[in-house]
């Protein structure tokens, strides 16, 4: 398999970043390109490049996109491979990507932006804005569907890949909501998709809004995110890559699935750059408050004192330095994803590829760290 991989800095990038670079402002980047690189990072970038493709050619992954950014700025942006292997499109920097559970950190923006509008408080019970769920033997609270403490199951077999299109997210939760609850809330962590399908309903009974309208009004457009949007089968998606699973070392194109089952939880196509784009309004307060995202950012205490490494939507934990970095990844049918950031040191990295076994969290942290105390 042959990939293509850019490393030229183009004239024309540079004549643009200059000025900019001055200014400490975020140019303006060209999405439809392979490549955007901040020169001043050159040396950190050629280093990453090389990770990256030692790693596609162990992995035989056909495409993966990157994006690392500042508290200020982008810094890099790049693809590599391909997006769709039959037709050899490269993978550009707004070539979307299925970002399987980092779909629960947007929800999680959502939720932030609730309490701030104060529509809903993490203690409400969830009742209160999704009657339609029936009662179950204990109550269950916004905060504990959040940190996966809820005590809703998780996917049973076949779930995952099911290719059953739900109209709206009422009936998505049909396929749950008679089970009995797998334990009294905030006793036990058990992570959960269909907690934050559950999630998804609390917010249309907030906002009284269907979920994606909500996401894409309130969220990803006062965002500017222009690549972040559900993984519909059935529309037509410009630069949706195609996706990929491997088999016996031999690359096939994965199985259809309809992620209409799971929006809020693992149904949304993204970009690294809307990604480090969120992580750079958080770190820097423009989105949601700095008392806001501190809910967001700080791991649950169950009932008997234990800790648990999960917030609202986003994992805590430290690096082997002793740094401190919040993240959350991804898995999904063709698809692999990481959101990582180190607020402390301002820095933030995003990867998405087009096969399920592709990288993992350790490999973020190794590229994160080539940018760490520049």
């Amino acid at each position: 398999m042959k990939y293509i991989f850019t490393s030229i800095l183009f004239l024309t990038t540079i004549s643009t970043f200059s000025q900019s670079v001055a200014r400490n402002e975020q140019p303006e980047i060209n999405q439809t390109r392979t490549v955007f690189i901040d020169p001043k990072f050159k040396s950190e970038i050629q280093k990453a490049e090389k990770l990256v493709m030692i790693l596609m050619k162990e992995k035989n992954i056909p495409g993966l996109s990157i994006s690392v950014s500042t508290k200020d700025k982008v810094i890099w942006s790049q693809g590599f491979g391909f997006s769709d292997l039959e037709n050899k499109i490269p993978v550009k920097i707004n070539s979307k990507f299925r970002i399987g559970s980092v779909s629960k950190t947007l929800t999680t923006l959502a939720i932030g932006k609730l309490l701030e509008n104060n529509r809903l408080k993490l203690s409400d019970n969830i009742r209160d804005f999704v009657p339609y769920f029936p009662a179950k033997a204990y109550t269950i609270s916004v905060r504990e569907l959040a940190n996966h403490t809820s005590g809703i199951r998780a996917y049973n077999n076949g779930e995952y890949l099911s290719y059953k299109n739900y109209e709206s997210v009422k009936k998505s939760i049909d396929v749950f909501k008679e089970d009995s609850l797998a334990f009294k809330p905030n006793t036990k962590y058990l992570y959960s998709t269909y907690g934050y399908v559950l999630l998804s309903a609390v917010i249309e009974g907030a906002t009284s809004m269907n979920f994606t309208d909500y996401m894409r009004d309130s969220i990803f457009v006062p965002l500017n995110l222009k690549n972040t949007l559900p993984d519909n089968p059935y529309e037509i998606i410009d630069n949706r890559v195609r996706f990929y699973d491997k088999v016996d070392g031999a690359i096939i194109n994965s199985p259809a699935v309809d992620n209409s089952n799971k929006w809020a939880g693992g149904g949304y196509l993204s970009t690294p750059f809307d990604l480090v784009t969120i992580c750079r309004s958080l770190m820097n307060n423009t989105f949601l408050k700095e008392s806001t995202k501190q809910k967001l950012w700080t791991p649950n205490t169950l009932d008997d004192g234990q800790h648990t490494d999960y917030g609202l939507g986003w994992r805590m934990d430290k690096d082997n330095f002793n740094r401190y970095f919040v993240h959350h990844g991804g898995s999904s049918v063709g698809g692999r994803s990481f959101l990582l950031a180190y607020p402390n040191d301002g820095i933030c990295i995003a990867l998405t590829s087009n096969l399920s076994d592709s990288f993992d969290q350790s490999f973020v942290l190794k590229l994160a760290g080539l940018f760490l105390n520049k």
